[in-house]
Parts: structure tokens; C-alpha cells; sequence
């Protein structure tokens, strides 16, 4: 049989073919599969196309052949990714805040190169990527490999660290730029964050990773070594409430029994756990980043959470309730409207 002109592109035509051309539920028998091929100027026997489906294997792409009535018919049943891997993949993308709308669709696309057209079509019925709060700052994926790089190099990095302007544009924090020791990335409440470690505070920061602008590592090595050699990244995250910064404390806390599932979601499993005197409440220890949104934590849980102590973070979370009280309030405790 003569050679087809791109049959050097041979193995590489029939990957693509047996991925986008069949599922558990589709399949092609030689016939087909010869036709396909010849779409391209490839030309294949049957004894070489097994010899290939066997190659294939090397590349993780499992063909396995299945006798329908006198024919075999063949199909994919291992891929690089299967079809419910590649959806969580899409599910994650979709919600990730830190990838821009733009960026979310090329990744769903080239995720979809691995599933088989019939498969693709249903994923694309899923990619809903429009109207999602999503980051603006496309230099978020060079952020990540410049970060990532400092970090393998062992170096310093400097920064502009960004906020919002009531004219709704990204303006530096200060006018000097940070110089910030990077030492891990996190994604947590949907955005990206770098961990490092401030030199000048001696303590451990973290930057929203969108929000940082004209990274540039510096030839500095970094510090901070000795913590973050003992640095438990999943307690960070816990403690921290919407990674915004605060004092460590040890907090005592007494809630209602059906609120058991939202502490351990909330700080894990091994918190303590112990009834209290008054029935149908139990108390418990947790860490905490004491902040401003962890007193909206639990100002939204209402009566069925109470902070017993630290006295000093009971009296605090006392004023931040009576602030709002007041501002709502009138000098006789009435409602009152801002254009009364």
C-alpha cells in the first residue's frame, strides 16, 4: 500500500480521531477508522493500525475493541482525562473568580481537545461564563509563573499592591513599592493569594495575586525561612475570614446544637467539642485571625452563636453590634432614615 503524504503525522491523526471520534457510547470499526485517516493523506492497514492502538498506550490512550455481531468496532475507554474529571475542571474555572472571563473560555476549550465531540458538545452546554464576577487583570497568569519563580529561585520580589478608586480604576496602595519574600500561593474564597513574609513587620502577609502589578524579583534572598518551616497553610486559611488579616486569638464559643456542622465546615474536625450547661448548646476553643469579618460571621449566625471570652473580644464584638445599633437608631432607640 503507498504511503500518504503526512504519514509521518500518522500517530498523531489517529490520537486525535479515537479521542474526538468515539466514547463509551460511540465507536468506529477499521473501516471507519482507514476513512478517517484518509480525510488527512494518511494512509493504514489493518495490522498497522493494531501495532499503533498498542503505541497509543505509551501515551495513555487505551483503544479497546469490541465484537459487534461478525466486526470489531473500537473506541477510547482510557484518556488523559476522563469525561467527569474534565467537568470538575470546568466547574472549577467557571467559579474561579482570579480567571478572567476571556481566559476561562480558551481553557474550557482546550480541555475540550480531550473529550470526544459528542462529550465536547455536552460540556459546552454547561460553560455558563457570562455575567460572572470575574478579575479584570489579565497579568494574573504572569503574576503566577513570576511568583513561582522567586519562590524555585529563593528570591525577594517587589510589587505595586492595587485598590479600587471611586473612579472604579486599580491605583496603588502607597507610593513605594512592597518588597514582600514570597514563599507558597492559595486560592481561597475564589481568589488567588500569594503567602510571604514582611520583613520590615517580621509577620506573614498575604496579597490578592490580581491585585498585584510589575512583580520583578530582586536579587535578595528570601527570610522568614524558620516560620514558614512550621507554617500549617490549612489553619492559616481557617483563621483567616475572607483572608483578611488580624491578632490570633484562642476564642470561646458557645452555639446551638444544630450549628455542630457549621463550626467543623468552618475550622475543621479536631476543634473541641463539649456540651454546655444550658441544654441544647455546646461550647468549643477556635483559632482566630480577629477581624471585622469575623465578627459579620457571627453577627450573621444571630442568637444561636455567643462569644463567652476572651472578655476583651466579647466587650469588642459588643461595641461593633451597638455601632450598628446606633447608626440605625435614633436618641430614643426608634428607627430612624437618613432623610427623616
Amino acid at each position: 500500500m503507498p504511503k500518504g503524504k503526512d504519514q509521518k503525522l500518522k500517530l498523531y491523526r489517529l490520537a486525535r480521531i479515537m479521542i474526538e471520534k468515539t466514547d463509551n457510547e460511540h465507536m468506529l470499526d477499521i473501516g471507519e477508522i482507514r476513512n478517517e485517516l484518509a480525510k488527512y493523506e494518511i494512509t493504514a492497514d489493518r495490522k498497522s493500525l493494531y501495532d499503533d492502538f498498542r503505541a497509543l498506550e505509551v501515551l495513555g490512550i487505551v483503544v479497546e475493541g469490541v465484537k459487534v455481531g461478525r466486526n470489531y468496532y473500537y473506541h477510547v475507554v482510557e484518556k488523559p482525562f476522563e469525561i467527569a474529571e474534565t467537568k470538575l475542571l470546568v466547574d472549577a474555572i467557571q467559579s474561579s473568580k482570579f480567571i478572567t472571563e476571556k481566559k476561562s473560555r480558551q481553557l474550557i476549550k482546550k480541555l475540550t481537545a480531550n473529550v470526544s465531540e459528542y462529550e465536547a458538545r455536552e460540556l459546552t452546554r454547561q460553560v455558563v461564563v457570562n455575567g460572572r464576577i470575574k478579575t479584570m487583570n489579565e497579568s494574573i497568569y504572569y503574576n503566577v509563573d513570576e511568583i513561582h519563580h522567586a519562590i524555585s529561585e529563593n528570591k525577594k520580589i517587589c510589587f505595586e499592591y492595587l485598590k479600587w478608586s471611586l473612579e472604579k480604576k486599580l491605583v496603588p496602595r502607597k507610593d513605594t513599592k512592597y518588597v514582600v519574600s514570597p514563599w507558597a500561593l492559595t486560592w481561597d474564597d475564589e481568589n488567588y493569594y500569594m503567602i510571604g513574609y514582611d520583613s520590615e513587620e517580621e509577620r506573614v502577609k498575604h496579597y490578592r495575586v490580581d491585585k498585584m502589578r510589575g512583580i520583578t524579583m530582586i536579587d535578595k534572598r528570601r527570610d522568614g525561612r524558620k516560620v514558614f518551616e512550621a507554617f500549617d497553610m490549612a489553619a492559616y486559611s481557617r483563621e483567616s475570614f475572607g483572608m483578611y488579616g488580624g491578632e490570633e486569638r484562642s476564642i470561646h464559643i458557645k452555639c446551638r446544637n444544630e450549628l455542630v456542622g457549621v463550626m467543623i465546615d468552618r475550622f475543621g474536625k479536631d476543634i473541641p467539642i463539649h456540651p454546655a450547661k444550658e441544654k441544647g448548646f455546646f461550647e468549643t476553643h477556635v483559632n482566630v485571625a480577629v477581624s471585622d469579618q469575623f465578627y459579620g460571621w457571627m453577627f450573621a449566625l444571630g442568637t444561636d452563636v455567643e462569644i463567652i471570652g476572651p472578655e476583651d473580644i466579647r466587650e469588642a464584638f459588643f461595641k461593633e453590634m451597638k455601632a450598628i445599633v446606633d447608626k440605625y437608631s435614633g436618641a430614643e432607640g426608634e428607627l430612624r432614615c437618613e432623610d427623616e
